[in-house]
């Protein structure tokens, strides 16, 4: 992928890494290859639940994605519904990655919120 890239992102949030994980929301949002010297996204994605104890709640991370590190780290800048005021931080780990360039992470997150 070039530097400037825009990707769209809506991928499915599962409780697992296996594909027949049941879905319980998605992550909808926004990444840019924003290094010109590194696999580097600058991502914008927003969780939402669309089912459980959260349903009709999510929470924003904006940061940087170094995407060839294996563990990784990005800030949550917000949220609403259950996670309103949300503050964090999500350790991302990789479980697999594609020729295509599909990979599935996983996304460990801590919340402060009101």
């Amino acid at each position: 992928m070039p530097f400037g890239t825009v990707l769209a992102v809506d991928d499915p949030l599962t409780v697992g890494p296996d594909i027949t994980s049941e879905v319980i929301g998605n992550a909808q949002g926004l990444s840019v290859l924003a290094s010109q010297h590194a696999l580097s996204l600058v991502v914008y994605l927003d969780f939402g639940f669309t089912r459980g104890e959260f349903n009709g709640s999510s929470f924003s991370v904006f940061s940087r994605n170094t995407i060839t590190v294996a563990n990784r780290e990005l800030t949550v800048v917000g949220g609403r519904g259950k996670f309103r005021l949300a503050k964090g931080f999500a350790e991302l780990k990789t479980y697999s990655r594609s020729e295509g360039g599909n990979a599935v992470v996983e996304y460990n997150v801590t919340l402060f919120h009101h």
